[in-house]
């Protein structure tokens, strides 16, 4: 495949500021040959082609683009360079950036999938280790919580939030895509919701891409849910869905420092049960001050969503819980059925950062994620 010589890239930020954000441009035409970069002013940076649904994407990590400014970029050639790699072994996949760990995507053995550990921009795990391993000091409520997941406790009437006998069951079916470069890694996986008589509810499809920025890391976590025997209703229950367990030393009940902040401005139990674009969950790991934030992204069912925000450590979206989160609301307000055949997309990102929510600019890379800037590309 020959080289486009001449590819130009104008950005133009309109609605928001881009600092330290993952942008991925679309292309009409015919890609560069890879390795490349992106060059622009004194910008020189690694990107990546990637193709996903379809089309083709340049991405690459825009360092500092402000709301009112445009950028054009040059692409060109460049030397091979050392990013992302991706180990399968015979449970995960371990995802390092320039040899270190990022995170492992852990398929098999467990009631269901999960990332586990997580590794904080201070390369400190920023969630619990429990149930996987005992560390002393640690929290040991709650075993179902793995550090991070997606399920839901009323699922065609089955619990596959919780675990044990008479619990469903998230199982790996197929690995898609498992892909590493200079910008990302991203894994797209398929799996079976399994009754506890072994019967499928439905099918997954999960696609994680994770990003290592200079002072931050971010982890895309898209799920659809495919109604492919028949109508899926997920049940009115606080106890889903898109879950993080955060290290023990940032639980608010600690009283060493852990906070929860939220875009409508509650903080800590404040924020249980409350609708908000994102809330973000801070404390001390290691002695450094981090934050695992989550973006709900607009397109999602009940946007702003409803936040099942513990103090003791639980960090998780659910846009079902309804009538737990309102008081006085009667059961099943917060039911949804996904119709045979159709499917339902759930957009989460993570971004973990230093720092408190303030200082860190949560609000302004929220506004990043929600909004890329305007991009025209020419050959």
């Amino acid at each position: 495949m020959e080289e486009e010589p001449n590819m130009r890239i104008s950005l133009n930020a309109k609605q928001a500021s881009y600092r330290q954000t993952p942008l991925w441009v679309p292309l009409n035409g015919r890609p560069p040959r890879e390795p490349f970069r992106v060059q622009g002013g004194a910008h020189n940076l690694p990107a990546q082609l990637v193709e996903r649904d379809g089309k083709r994407w340049i991405v690459w990590i825009e360092p500092n683009l402000p709301k009112g400014h445009a950028r054009v970029y040059q692409v060109r050639p460049a030397p091979s360079e050392n990013g992302f790699s991706i180990t399968r072994t015979e449970n995960a996949l371990q995802i390092r950036y320039q040899g270190q760990p990022l995170t492992a995507y852990v398929f098999r053995g467990a009631p269901k999938p999960y990332l586990y550990p997580l590794m904080a921009p201070n390369d400190k795990p920023i969630t619990r280790h429990f149930p996987m391993q005992r560390v002393a000091g640690e929290s040991q409520d709650h075993p179902h919580h793995r550090s991070v997941w997606f399920t839901h406790g009323e699922v065609n009437g089955i619990d596959f939030w919780t675990e044990g006998a008479n619990k469903g069951r998230v199982e790996h079916r197929e690995l898609v895509v498992a892909e590493a470069g200079a910008v990302l890694a991203r894994i797209v996986a398929r799996n079976d919701w399994v009754a506890p008589d072994g019967k499928k509810v439905c099918e997954e499809t999960t696609e994680i891409v994770c990003y290592h920025l200079p002072e931050s890391r971010t982890i895309d976590y898209t799920i659809h849910l495919h109604a492919t025997e028949g109508a899926v209703k997920l049940g009115d229950t606080k106890e889903g869905s898109f879950g993080v367990r955060v290290a023990s030393s940032m639980e608010v009940t600690r009283n060493q420092g852990g906070q929860i902040l939220n875009s409508e401005g509650q903080r800590d139990r404040e924020a249980w049960g409350k609708r908000a674009k994102w809330c973000d969950y801070t404390g001390v790991v290691e002695g450094t001050v981090v934050g695992i934030a989550i973006f709900d992204h607009p397109d999602n069912l009940r946007h702003p969503t409803y936040w099942h925000v513990r103090d003791y450590g639980l960090f998780a979206v659910n846009p079902f819980g309804i009538h737990d989160f309102v008081p006085g609301t009667a059961k099943g307000t917060g039911d949804y059925t996904i119709p045979a055949g159709k499917t339902l997309s759930l957009r989460y990102r993570l971004w973990l950062h230093k720092g408190r929510t303030e200082e860190a600019g949560v609000a302004e890379q929220y506004q990043a994620y929600t909004t890329p800037p305007q991009a025209m590309v020419r050959s």
